[in-house]
C-alpha cells in the first residue's frame, strides 16, 4: 500500500473523495463492489462501497445512499464535482462482486455479487463514464486502494496476493 500519503478510509455502504496528497481505500469487498471514479487531470478520486444493486431493496425509513448502486454512484459523482472534478473527464475502475457462497438453487436473489457488478456498470454507462479496468467476480474478498496521482488501483485479494490495475 502507499505509505507517504494520507489514507481516506471508506467503510461498507459509505463514500468519500480523495485529492492529490491522499489515497482512498476500502476493505471487506466480498459481494460488494468498490467503485472508483476519478479525474486524472484534477487528480480527484471518489470511492463508493456498494452493498446492493437497487435502493428498492431498502428497508425502513432511512435510505443509506451509498449502500446501493443506483443511489451511490450518482451521489459520488456529485461529491466529486464539489471537489473540482470535471464530469466529462471522469473514468472508473471497479473491483469486487464476488460470489462468496455456493448455493444449490440458481435463484437470482442469491447472486448478489454479479447483480451488484451489473448495476454498477449500468449506472456508469448512464453517466457516460468509461470503465478503464475491473477485477470482479470470483469467490474471494478484496481490499482496494486508489492513488489519484498515479490513477493506479491496488487490489489485495484473499489468497491471491496484490496487483495493480
Amino acid at each position: 500500500m502507499f505509505t507517504s500519503l494520507d489514507v481516506v478510509k471508506v467503510g461498507i455502504a459509505q463514500l468519500d473523495v480523495a485529492t492529490q496528497k491522499q489515497t482512498i481505500r476500502t476493505s471487506g469487498l466480498g459481494s460488494c463492489v468498490g467503485v472508483v471514479i476519478y479525474d486524472e487531470v484534477k487528480q480527484v478520486a471518489g470511492l463508493v462501497h456498494v452493498m446492493l444493486p437497487d435502493s428498492s431493496l431498502s428497508r425502513g425509513d432511512q435510505l443509506t445512499v451509498a449502500k446501493f448502486a443506483d443511489t451511490g454512484v450518482p451521489a459520488l459523482i456529485d461529491a466529486m464535482k464539489l471537489k473540482g472534478a470535471n464530469a466529462v473527464k471522469l473514468k472508473a475502475k471497479i473491483a469486487g462482486g464476488a460470489q462468496m457462497f455456493k448455493f444449490t438453487s440458481n435463484q437470482d436473489s442469491m447472486r448478489i455479487g454479479p447483480r451488484n457488478v451489473e448495476a454498477v456498470k449500468n449506472q456508469l454507462r448512464k453517466f457516460g463514464i468509461p470503465i478503464v479496468s475491473e477485477d470482479t467476480g470470483g469467490n474471494s474478498g478484496r481490499t482496494i486502494e486508489f492513488n489519484p496521482q498515479t490513477s493506479k488501483l491496488q487490489i489485495r485479494t484473499v489468497n491471491q496476493g496484490v496487483k495493480d490495475i
